[in-house]
């Protein structure tokens, strides 16, 4: 058997991953372009980012405007897509709000657990949806793929951890294993996958910085390997994924958190 690679299923397509500025979106990102794809990146408050990033090779990517909790928005970012770029090959579905990042998007305390399910489960909706669209019209029938990042705690019982973004995110889930199931016969292939404790602004503010310096080290001890997960590991899941190794595991939802997802107890036990 040959040694498998992924540049030949990734180089020359059409990505687009959603929230591309930072984090797990930036490292997918970096993947994808040097695996040869064409990427579009998404942003909503990071817009100086994602425009320093497209100046580095703007022949090969582009950055839109996506504000989820507006469905027009969705709609707008698409029709710049099919307008930069003909087609759309790839897509990673990244962006979104978690327990502490929603204050920057929703100020009113008494909203922000709304604007949880509008960011993450309707916002997601409306892209997933758009995308299907978007990848249904591939011109030569060549396999697509649509990579929904959701998170451990979508598919896991952490009572710690707020409510409402647990809830959104297993909707995101839910989303992703229907439309694997509508899209079984076609040439789309829908994943989910939802990573741990993963180095991040969003984790960060969301847990770590909560922690003094000994509280942090109690908590990294506690986690699975003693550590956080890298944007960079996550990214080279998406890699697999978005090449064409990857039809086999269509309606997959993948477990990234390095087996927090398999003994949450580590974190919520005594």
């Amino acid at each position: 058997m040959k040694p498998r690679e992924l540049t030949s299923g990734i180089a020359g397509r059409t990505a687009l991953v959603t929230g591309g500025a930072r984090g797990i979106g930036a490292a997918v990102v970096e993947a994808l372009l040097a695996h040869g794809a064409n990427v579009a990146q998404t942003y909503n408050r990071g817009g100086a980012e994602a425009a320093r990033a497209v100046e580095l090779a703007p022949d090969r990517q582009s950055c839109h405007l996506l504000d989820l909790r507006d469905r027009s928005s969705v709609e707008n970012c698409f029709a710049e897509l099919a307008a930069r770029w003909g087609r759309l090959d790839i897509v990673v579905h990244n962006a979104a709000a978690g327990s502490a990042t929603v204050a920057d998007y929703e100020p009113d305390a008494g909203c922000q657990d709304q604007a949880l399910f509008e960011i993450n489960a309707m916002g997601a909706f409306w892209v997933c949806r758009q995308a299907v669209e978007a990848m249904q019209r591939s011109p030569d029938g060549r396999a697509c793929k649509l990579i929904v990042i959701a998170s451990v705690g979508g598919v896991q019982v952490f009572p710690s951890m707020r409510l409402s973004d647990n809830m959104s995110k297993s909707a995101v889930v839910y989303m992703a294993r229907q439309l694997a199931a509508e899209l079984a016969q076609s040439h789309i292939d829908v994943f989910a996958l939802c990573p741990g404790a993963t180095d991040t602004a969003m984790f960060r503010r969301s847990t770590l910085d909560k922690l003094d310096e000994s509280g942090r080290e109690a908590l990294l001890a506690r986690l699975p390997k003693r550590r956080l997960i890298t944007p960079e590991e996550i990214a080279n899941v998406v890699l697999f994924l978005a090449s064409e190794h990857s039809t086999v595991l269509h309606g997959a939802v993948l477990d990234a958190s390095l087996g927090l997802g398999v003994h949450p107890g580590l974190l919520t036990g005594k």
